[in-house]
């Protein structure tokens, strides 16, 4: 039982976090977990990694299930919300008929470090599927459980708005995220429901480590290029996306909120 004075801002919300197992996406999880939420952690490949998740989010109080679900193929957003509605409900027991999502977090993403020259048509189809046609269709086939009231955050990037030529195509993945963002704000508006997406810089995780980590050149070089002066972490942004799928952030909708500290300002 929850006293008054515990009240957590999430309590009673079902969130459902793509790409949960590692990074920022790990990141949100537990602060949604932590908030209150019950978290659907969704992941491609690792396992160990989203079962440890989960285990955090229980030791923190929290309540948390991880779904088997890689993206970036035709029919990967049906099964994701398939094992959805199965584990949901032994953990969040309801009386829909369907279960319910009042927090989608679009945060699965892939990585395409390669400048127009080395692009190939699969290099190219394969972002787009990971990066905008799973959020569409994840949206698409989630909108039949969102509740009214609820939350879209899609995690975007800095990339979508400052010009990056030696990752063009990971770009014009970001810039059409944002853009979904704004579409979907419009549309679901009278529904009380907002969207809006998160656009981190440099960030220090997995994806980064090789090129980051323990290089004191490239950590200097990030972390100039944020206004705060350092690397980003999975708590900067993890923090704001807490902000946004919470009740304080119910009359902000299409926008999409820079989370790279204050990059080429």
């Amino acid at each position: 039982m929850t006293h008054h004075r515990h009240h957590r801002p999430l309590d009673g919300k079902i969130a459902l976090v793509t790409g949960g197992s590692r990074g920022i996406g790990r990141a949100i999880a537990e602060r949604l977990g932590r908030d209150g939420a019950v978290v659907a952690v969704a992941y491609a490949r690792d396992a160990a990694a989203a079962d440890d998740v989960v285990a955090r989010i229980r030791e923190d109080g929290g309540r948390a299930v991880a779904l088997h679900a890689p993206l970036g193929h035709h029919g990967d957003a049906a099964g994701l919300w398939s094992a959805f509605d199965e584990r949901i409900t032994q953990h969040a027991p309801g009386t829909e008929a369907r279960p319910a999502v009042d927090i989608i977090v679009n945060n699965a993403g892939i990585a395409m470090p390669a400048a127009l020259p080395a692009l190939t048509e699969e290099d190219f189809d394969k972002v787009f599927a990971v990066n905008v046609r799973a959020p569409f269709f994840v949206v698409r086939e989630g909108l039949k459980r969102l509740r009214d009231g609820g939350r879209i955050i899609n995690i975007s990037s800095g990339a979508g708005r400052l010009a990056m030529p030696e990752a063009i195509a990971y770009g014009a993945t970001k810039g059409a995220l944002d853009n979904f963002t704004l579409n979907l704000a419009k549309e679901l508006g009278p529904r009380g429901i907002t969207a809006n997406a998160v656009a981190p810089g440099i960030v220090d995780t997995d994806v980064n480590a090789e090129w980051l980590r323990g290089n004191p050149a490239a950590e200097a070089d990030a972390a100039s290029r944020a206004a705060l002066g350092r690397v980003g972490q999975p708590d900067d942004v993890a923090d704001i996306v807490a902000f946004l799928a919470s009740h304080d952030a119910r009359w902000v909708t299409g926008k999409v909120i820079d989370a790279t500290g204050g990059a080429r300002l």
